[in-house]
């Protein structure tokens, strides 16, 4: 990467505009093994969600003390986008949604097991939200950006990918560093591991989860797996759970930070409050090191709730009068 787009990365300042999923939720926490052919006793609730939207909410929830504005462009259904609408304002992000005339709003039940440290099963329905296609990408959309993240997601269908190349290419003539997060390893297996970085080569970061970056590298050892990516992409940060993260460059894990303590309820979206924060810290100006802690304290903030959103604002309006998110209609 040239040394002048190298102090780009590092700079602070200008907009976070986030690309990817906005999907609606379905999160039923039960205890213990599902019971086949009966009823599981389980809590359900219906939350807005989706990789993208989620670090977009992080992010911005992390950028409100040191600035920085935050954008959402995503597809969704007419059946709740002005639902997403609200709910993606309440937490301070901008959002940019394009409406899809033909299929709804994506959906994933999120099955809990609150025996299991909150561990999640996702059934996905992606609806809209693998619909972006290069129509719905605009230079302008970069306009103020200072960096630009993608979800994995729209790599995982064709007019998706078009999409991709259409705002990497836009990225590159502006000189707007390029972050993604591979999203799904097992979207990514369907994939294969060599077309998924051919389509990502040029990308300068990327936040791959422990289990991702084994799989896109054939190693076992997470720090092998990063210190591997970096050889190609610039900056490799990888998430660990439990473990942490760390983060390599140029064939070397230069940082590692330790997992912060959390009682987990449901795992959901800790990935994604890692990289919303990261980013933010990265947009503030911070050095890598520091970047790496705040996505890990936002991570175990993120276990400790259900849903992969923060907390609603204290002061923030709410889509109705009852407590929590309201729910979509229909």
């Amino acid at each position: 990467m040239p040394a002048g787009r190298a102090a780009r990365v590092r700079a602070g300042g200008g907009a976070l505009l986030v690309v990817g999923d906005v999907v609606t939720d379905v999160v039923a926490r039960h205890r213990g093994p599902l019971a086949p052919g009966t009823d599981t006793v389980a809590s359900v609730r219906r939350v807005p969600g989706g990789a993208g939207a989620n670090v977009a909410c992080w992010a911005a929830r992390s950028a409100r003390s040191g600035g920085g504005e935050v954008r959402m462009l995503g597809r969704v259904g007419a059946d709740s986008a002005a639902w997403h609408e609200r709910e993606l304002a309440v937490h301070g992000v901008r959002p940019l949604l394009v409406v899809d005339g033909t299929a709804p709003t994506g959906t994933v039940i999120c099955l809990v097991d609150e025996e299991a440290a909150g561990e999640r099963t996702f059934l996905t329905d992606s609806g809209a939200s693998l619909r972006l296609e290069p129509g719905d990408w605009s230079e302008a959309l970069l306009d103020g950006v200072a960096r630009l993240h993608l979800s994995g997601y729209p790599l995982f269908s064709d007019s998706g990918r078009a999409f991709v190349a259409a705002a990497l290419k836009s990225a590159r003539a502006r000189g707007v560093p390029v972050s993604l997060d591979p999203a799904s390893a097992g979207f990514l297996a369907g994939l294969g591991a060599d077309r998924f970085l051919a389509l990502v080569e040029g990308v300068d970061v990327l936040l791959p989860s422990r289990d991702e970056a084994c799989l896109l590298t054939g190693l076992s050892d997470p720090a092998e797996a990063a210190a591997a990516l970096s050889r190609d992409i610039a900056l490799v940060v990888v998430t660990c759970g439990a473990r942490g993260a760390l983060l390599a460059r140029s064939g070397e894990v230069r940082a590692r930070v330790p997992a912060v303590t959390a009682r987990a309820r449901d795992t959901t979206g800790a990935g994604d409050a890692f990289t919303g924060a990261f980013l933010a810290a990265l947009l503030s100006g911070a050095d890598e090191g520091d970047a790496l802690r705040k996505g890990c304290r936002a991570g175990a903030r993120a276990v400790e709730v259900v849903g992969g959103r923060p907390p609603r604002p204290a002061d923030g309006p709410r889509s109705s009068g009852a407590p929590g998110p309201a729910a979509p209609p229909g």
